[in-house]
């Protein structure tokens, strides 16, 4: 799916669980876009029903949660005809555990719909973590790993969906959505900018 005029930031909101998580961090990667790219941005996230056809307008959507996922019929029917048509969905697991309600029952969902082998594991030296900036080991280890939250692991890869060999579907476990939730002004006392994965994603989104 190619990509002209501005990017805007889209958040899936979904009947089941809680899929607005982590308000903050929309707005800090799109700082960063900002920052290091030359892409003009719509300063202000979208957020769109997936039961409605507006998501078909949007190159790269983003969805996350706690609880239980469970799409309607108008739902699954959207994520599926979404993906296969060249969109790209991010999607984000705040439970950090993959034996979390969230992420049990998104990959459930991604089976049923695309077939039980679908989620796969990428490989450490996908042109994901290069598509702007370089992360050689893979994909950055969140605060929430280290601290050993949720399942007490560091898990040293992320899954996705190909179709026609490009991304439709990453996912993480790896709950980026928390480790980016912060006022954007704060990013200057870090060592290192925690967010420039979360560029990645995006270019890689709008690029391939």
């Amino acid at each position: 799916m190619g990509f002209s005029g501005k990017f805007t930031f889209t958040r899936l909101s979904y009947h089941s669980g809680d899929w607005d998580t982590d308000q903050r961090m929309p707005s800090n990667l799109l700082n960063s876009l900002l920052e290091y790219t030359t892409i003009p941005i719509d300063p202000h996230e979208k957020v769109i029903p997936l039961s409605s056809d507006d998501i078909f307008m949007a190159p790269f959507c983003y969805i996350s949660g706690h609880k239980l996922v469970q799409f309607d019929a108008k739902e699954r029917s959207n994520f599926k005809k979404y993906v296969e048509n060249g969109g790209f969905v991010f999607a984000d697991d705040c439970n950090h555990d993959i034996d979390g309600l969230f992420a049990k029952s998104f990959e459930a969902q991604m089976a049923a719909l695309f077939g039980p082998t679908a989620l796969k594991k990428i490989p450490n030296n996908h042109k994901l973590y290069h598509s702007f900036f370089s992360f050689e080991k893979g994909p950055p280890t969140t605060s929430f790993e280290l601290n050993g939250w949720g399942d007490d692991l560091v898990h040293d890869y992320l899954k996705a969906i190909e179709i026609n060999g490009r991304i439709g579907v990453l996912y993480s476990s790896k709950d980026y959505g928390c480790e980016w939730d912060y006022d954007f002004r704060n990013k200057r006392f870090l060592a290192e900018d925690n967010t420039k994965f979360g560029v990645n994603i995006i270019m890689y989104a709008l690029n391939s």
